[in-house]
């Protein structure tokens, strides 16, 4: 009695967990399938066509996109903006992730929460606020203007994943390599840095992710001269059925893919936890 009591416990079990994982699984994939199907559609309308599936696939708007003038120039502009955004980012948070990793200051937990900001409020009130000072200093549609507002996105992560990294290399390496006559430079170059580069990677991973979805800021900083992919899917979707819409939201998901594909052993939940501990 007891075994059969032990064997339909773990049966129980193993169906609450096939459950919960077909949830988890219909949640976070249910979306992208979504639109991937409406992006492949000749013509998709609700209340025309009740059905789940389109009567109809086709590349018709696909063509649309891609014919698109300013398409091209969007893409080239949304991955250069997002690789000086990483490469600024990183020269700039890289000293304070490394001072919040080890030195002891006054008050350090606070100003290492304080990089959290940017993302606690709501984006556009913020942008709103800074859009006024960017006019006072005539940084209104030029590309520092959208350099800066990228850049207030990805201070969380590129400060606190890499103080996490940092942390994480114990100082009886560094201090091996100071009692063998290393400078502190070379200690930090040829211990410091190799070992802490998995998490400044998933830092540098995420920065130019953000960059590249980053839309409200520039739509308010940026426009007319310059337009990335997010901004230009605005104007599709407002003057365009929603099919064309999807064509672009697969296109500026693709990146993200592919970069999270090919960083997926350093970009785990790992190296995430380890980068948001505050000591």
């Amino acid at each position: 009695m007891k075994l059969r009591g032990y064997v339909h416990a773990m049966g129980t079990k193993r169906l609450l967990e096939a459950i919960l994982i077909s949830v988890f699984l219909l949640f976070f994939y249910g979306p992208l399938m979504n639109i991937m199907m409406i992006a492949f559609a000749d013509n998709y309308n609700y209340v025309e066509n009740p059905g789940f599936l389109p009567k109809i696939f086709s590349l018709t708007w696909w063509k649309f996109v891609l014919s698109q003038n300013n398409l091209v120039s969007s893409i080239g502009l949304s991955f250069f903006v997002a690789t000086v955004v990483t490469i600024g980012s990183l020269c700039i948070c890289l000293p304070a992730a490394y001072a919040f990793a080890r030195i002891n200051f006054p008050l350090k937990p606070f100003f290492q929460f304080s990089f959290l900001f940017a993302n606690a409020f709501p984006r556009m009130g913020l942008y709103v606020s800074i859009a006024i000072i960017f006019y006072k200093l005539n940084l209104m549609g030029t590309f520092i203007g959208v350099f800066f507002i990228h850049l207030l996105g990805t201070l969380m992560y590129m400060t606190w994943i890499p103080a996490g990294a940092f942390r994480s290399v114990h100082a009886h390496q560094e201090e091996a390599a100071r009692d063998v006559g290393a400078t502190p430079f070379q200690t930090f170059r040829h211990i410091t840095l190799p070992l802490a580069a998995p998490g400044i990677l998933v830092a540098c991973v995420f920065t130019f992710l953000q960059s590249m979805e980053e839309a409200q800021g520039t739509l308010l900083v940026g426009v007319p001269n310059y337009k990335t992919i997010p901004v230009v899917m605005y104007g599709i979707i407002y003057d365009y059925p929603s099919t064309a819409g999807a064509v672009f939201a697969v296109i500026l998901v693709m990146p993200t893919i592919i970069l999270l594909t090919i960083f997926r052993k350093f970009a785990g939940a790992d190296a995430m936890a380890a980068g948001f501990k505050i000591k």
